[in-house]
């Protein structure tokens, strides 16, 4: 497997890379980087970043650019190196809510910078966020407290510093801006870290710094020196654009003139919002003030000039886009022979190395078993040719027709902060539960003595005003008390065993519910089903026309899915995932493997409306494959619904897609082979009864957001398998809900929002006239 340092070696020794490196040398240059097109920006940008030092600003056209480059970086160069530069609000109108996220990022690549003496220092980043003004390095340094292993410092005095920094005293830290105070132990959540700092004090000395887990609270890994930092985004001491603050800079872009236009735009809009429109330049730098703060700048632009000046030279490469190849592996193969032929090397980009094994096997297929190339297993956001090195580096993700995923260091974990978070938020009187002891009423945070330690504890009170403490380190032993008829739950006295009664009575209720089923399951096991194959060229070759790449626990699911349908025994398999989270995928596999070895497949959904956007899934999917998809709910006619059964029962349809209405007595099929079933807690008893008929010695996939408890139940209790999909798509944003007056201005310019980042927007009206004018 090839390095990718030898290909960076090999951009060194380039004549384009010679001719940069000489423009460098000048203090103040713009210049045009002409037929640079890709990740080839990123591989020679990077070469030149770590040959000279420095620091290295670029400016991609939105956040999602932004972070591929980000992540093109990690891949390259040093990641401790390599800072994203976000905006501090979360995207809204206008400027919308401020985002603690953002904040973190944004101080700890300032401190970054106000720290960086030596090497390179890379900086990704895109209009919005390089519009927003910092603090200056100045104030910076004067706001933060810095503290070492061995200081003396009273914990009074450090309590009365972050009060007068705006830090907020709580019981337990989850949010950057926090901080508590327990015995000599203080905890604190710096705006410059994503994970928050345990202070140990012997007296008035530090004795260990740590940084700890938001959920556990449980110490992790030590530091000796640290840096605690304030929210400065409201700080109304001078404010620089991050240009200015970087100092001796080299800027980076694709477009500056569109840069310096999303800018303006940014700077009007808040301008026509705010009613102190004094107040804009200590909130958004003008594109002026950018151009005065690039004046000493180093500045390479891909596309023309940037704005008023004109480009001092031009260094010219030699690359060109990789080719698209639509998912042709025959049209890949000659074009890596074409490419060999005339003296270049082809590698492919890979972090995946199963992708490069996928590759072999459809070369090896299709009978190219002799293609010459190499993997390196890293990859960019885009590949290229470049006819000067005459190398070719294809990425897997743009092979494949893939989105490529990335990430963002040092990211807060929100998931991590909910058992904490809601801790915080309970009031006194909350129902709570106790996994042992049943619900009791929450009676706040209290300091208990044991054994001569003080220690904090949560008070439960019960019937009787009986009290339960439980220790702070026991928190995984009680949760919040949820009911979806919002009826208030019955408390007992303590001791009494009447938690214990019901826990017992709610088991064997759950245990004769099920013994019928547990009946069927049986019998189930001790038929025998049919051993579908293993994988075909044409599944490699349809799991890799799959758009996005495969999350883990998808992929884990996938895996269980092909094992068991290649067991004889019937598979009774319950793939569990949120809504977006890859489910239909799973069943799409399934139901291609089912049809390449000639069996039908059977796919029941609750609704009307489901059918069709299932089978719209799966035509899109299966479009280039000799797979015959139909569907049947109750908008086909009765000649259309004669057609299909006739078809069906003649073995002409592969894969069925419908409502209750395939259940009926005239759809009869061939040989089914695989039956699906997507939220089977919404069909009625008579269709159950009617799916366990059919599927006593047919393969069943049941895929559900929401199982129920039966359901749920018996996959727990190994009666039935469990695949559970909890990992989100790449790339997938939080949803950001907002209520607002209803106003035709904040509509339009959420639309603009929305459609200017390629995004796609839904308008949902009560009212169908409405809709017509």
């Amino acid at each position: 497997m090839e390095s990718i340092e030898n290909i960076l070696q090999r951009v060194e020794g380039s004549q384009p890379f010679k001719a940069l490196l000489k423009e460098h040398s000048k203090k103040s240059v713009t210049v045009h980087l002409d037929n640079l097109v890709g990740g080839a920006l990123s591989l020679y940008s990077a070469a030149l970043a770590r040959r000279v030092g420095g620091v290295h600003i670029f400016v991609a056209e939105d956040r999602d650019a932004a972070a591929y480059m980000l992540n093109d970086f990690y891949a390259l160069l040093d990641e401790d190196r390599v800072h994203f530069f976000p905006t501090s609000y979360k995207r809204s109108i206008v400027y919308g809510r401020e985002d603690a996220q953002g904040v973190v990022q944004r101080t700890n690549t300032l401190n970054a910078l106000r720290h960086h003496t030596k090497g390179y220092l890379v900086i990704c980043t895109y209009p919005e966020a390089l519009a927003e003004r910092v603090v200056d390095e100045r104030t910076l340094s004067e706001r933060s407290i810095r503290l070492k292993v061995g200081d003396s410092i009273p914990i009074v005095k450090l309590e009365e510093q972050l009060i007068e920094r705006g830090f907020q005293q709580v019981d337990f830290v989850y949010e950057p801006g926090q901080y508590s105070l327990r015995g000599g132990i203080v905890d604190v959540f710096s705006f410059s870290e994503s994970r928050p700092f345990r202070f140990d004090f012997f007296g008035d000395e530090i004795d260990s710094i740590r940084r700890f887990n938001i959920s556990s609270q449980l110490s992790h890994d030590k530091a000796d020196e640290v840096e605690i930092i304030p929210n400065l985004n409201h700080n109304e001491m001078e404010k620089v654009s991050l240009i200015r603050f970087a100092g001796d800079a080299t800027c980076w872009f694709y477009d500056a003139e569109y840069v310096f236009k999303r800018v303006n735009d940014l700077r009007r809009r808040i301008l026509a919002e705010m009613e102190e429109p004094a107040k804009i330049d200590t909130l958004v730098t003008s594109r002026k003030n950018l151009l005065a703060d690039m004046a000493e700048c180093r500045v390479y632009v891909q596309r023309d000039n940037v704005a008023e000046r004109v480009a001092d030279s031009t260094v010219t490469f030699g690359t060109t886009p990789q080719p698209k190849f639509n998912k042709n592996f025959e049209v890949l193969a000659d074009d890596i022979s074409d490419s060999m032929l005339k003296g270049y090397k082809t590698y492919i980009l890979s972090e995946n190395r199963a992708q490069i094994e996928r590759l072999d096997n459809i070369f090896h297929q299709i009978g190219r078993r002799n293609i010459d190339f190499e993997s390196i297993s890293l990859t960019l956001h885009e590949g290229f040719v470049d006819n000067i090195l005459k190398i070719c580096l294809y990425t897997d993700h743009q092979i494949f027709d893939r989105y490529r995923r990335y990430r963002i260091n040092g990211e807060i974990k929100r998931d991590e902060q909910m058992t904490v978070a809601e801790l915080n938020a309970l009031k006194m009187g909350d129902y709570v539960v106790h996994i042992d002891h049943g619900v009791g009423r929450f009676g706040g945070l209290v300091k208990i003595n044991e054994n001569g330690k003080l220690h904090e504890a949560i008070k439960l009170v019960y019937k009787d005003n009986d009290v339960l403490f439980v220790n702070v380190h026991s928190l995984h032993r009680i949760s919040r008390y949820k009911s979806g008829e919002g009826e208030a739950p019955k408390i007992y006295k303590l001791g009494n065993g009447a938690w214990q009664k019901l826990k017992t009575a709610t088991k064997k209720a759950v245990k004769d519910i099920s013994r019928e089923l547990i009946a069927l399951y049986a019998k189930r096991k001790a038929s025998r089903g049919f051993a579908f194959s293993a994988d075909s060229y044409l599944q490699n070759e349809m799991e890799a026309s799959f758009k996005w790449e495969e999350t883990p626990d998808q992929q884990a699911a996938i895996q269980a899915v092909k094992k068991d349908m290649e067991s004889d025994q019937p598979m009774d398999r319950l793939v569990c995932g949120d809504v977006g989270f890859g489910k239909t995928e799973v069943a799409i596999r399934a139901a291609f493997k089912a049809a390449v070895d000639g069996k039908q497949v059977a796919v029941l959904v609750p609704t009307t409306i489901l059918a069709l956007q299932h089978y719209r899934s799966f035509m899109e999917r299966l479009r280039d494959f000799p797979v015959r998809v139909e569907y049947l709910n109750r908008s086909k006619t009765a000649k259309q619904t004669r057609e299909i059964a006739a078809d069906l029962e003649a073995g002409k349809i592969d894969i069925l897609i419908g409502t209750h209405k395939i259940l009926g007595k005239q759809i009869k099929f061939k040989d089914l082979g695989l039956l699906i079933i997507d939220e089977e807690q919404k069909f009625g008893v008579a269709a159950k009864e009617k799916l366990t008929q059919m599927s006593v010695n047919v393969d069943t996939l049941t895929l559900t957001a929401t199982p129920i408890p039966r359901t749920l139940q018996f996959s727990l209790m190994g009666s039935r398998d469990l695949s559970v999909i909890s990992t989100a798509p790449p790339n997938r944003q939080p949803i950001l809900t907002e209520s607002h007056i209803f106003s035709e201005d904040i509509i339009r310019d959420a639309i603009e929002e929305e459609l200017s980042r390629g995004g796609q927007v839904y308008f949902v009206n009560n009212r169908v006239e409405d809709l017509l004018t």
